[in-house]
């Protein structure tokens, strides 16, 4: 699902990849489903390609959106009720203990929080993309095959 959803350096909010032609993308805005060009100049990035630094390994946006979704109960975040930066953190870091501190800006943070309470509106709730579930499952049935006919 997150793979559709695109960031366009340049232009507010976030939209839904509708199709694409020659040099470039037909996108739908989330916030008012106004269809724009997003041309090949434009840095456009899908959701599904940004992952956060943490001590371990980076963690995939849809993953970590996942996590927001079960410390907020699937409601918007209120972006401003934390205050200052200090306390931006210190919130994040109760919903990822594990995220890097010195590599993660607090305007990634609130980035973060704005897409999932803009994602959240449009009726996104599962961020979790189910190609990667599929992968999962196919592989899990070749294991079991390959230990059936060991």
């Amino acid at each position: 699902m997150l793979k559709r959803i695109l960031s366009i350096s340049g232009k507010p909010g976030l939209f839904r990849l509708v199709s694409s032609g020659k040099n470039m993308l037909v996108v739908e805005s989330l916030l008012n489903g106004k269809r724009t060009p997003a041309y090949a100049r434009d840095k456009v990035v899908s959701l599904g390609d940004i992952s956060i630094y943490t001590t371990d390994e980076d963690m995939p946006l849809g993953e970590v959106l996942e996590k927001v979704k079960e410390a907020t109960g699937g409601q918007p975040v209120d972006v401003k009720a934390p205050g200052d930066d200090a306390a931006v953190r210190a919130y994040f870091k109760t919903i990822l203990p594990e995220y890097d501190e010195d590599r993660v800006y607090t305007t990634d943070i609130r980035k973060l929080f704005s897409w999932y309470n803009q994602l959240i509106a449009a009726g996104v709730t599962e961020f979790k993309d189910e190609e990667i579930a599929e992968d999962e499952a196919a592989e899990a049935a070749e294991k079991a095959d390959s230990e059936a006919k060991a």
